[in-house]
């Protein structure tokens, strides 16, 4: 059986919830609405979650400009493959859907390619806010309040985007 742990911490966009199993972060939840998935349970910290509290407090504060803490992403072959190539966006870089889409071997797909962006299970770690439509704009966002907390993750990060 394995063991799952839980903490959470404030940030600029609302508190976070992290969740980890023995050896990676396998989710991170932005408050939505002044709830996260986990309130009813108390926090059971492990050091994998102590250390990514500390990078994301390093991240908010402007110090840290990538993570190096463990995640586990789970889903379909073909979120994981989106999910790559997002961990390989660094600080202040952005790519488009039909990028992502393109370096994944499905042009054509840039919707399901949203999709997989949107499922995935760590945002901030691994940089979904760093997708933009192909001509600039910002076009949605599924953590925290949406819309808002990508446009503070973006002007944080200094990306420019299309209004």
């Amino acid at each position: 059986m394995t063991n799952v742990y839980l903490i959470r911490l404030d940030s600029p966009i609302g508190r976070l919830e992290l969740v980890a199993d023995d050896d990676a972060v396998t989710s991170l939840s932005i408050e939505s609405g002044g709830v996260l998935p986990h309130d009813d349970a108390p926090e059971h910290p492990n050091d994998v979650l102590r250390a990514a509290r500390e990078q994301l407090d390093e991240y908010f504060a402007g110090q840290r400009l990538d993570f190096d803490v463990p995640v586990r992403l789970t889903g379909t072959a073909f979120q994981q493959a989106v999910w790559a190539e997002l961990e390989r966006l660094h600080w202040g870089e952005a790519t488009s859907y039909g990028a992502l889409a393109a370096a994944v071997g499905k042009p054509g797909s840039a919707r399901a390619i949203g999709g997989a962006v949107g499922a995935n299970p760590v945002p901030i770690i691994v940089g979904c806010h760093r997708v933009l439509a192909s001509d600039g704009r910002i076009t949605g966002y599924s953590g925290g309040e949406g819309v808002p907390t990508k446009l503070w993750l973006l002007g944080h990060e200094q990306i420019g985007f299309a209004a």
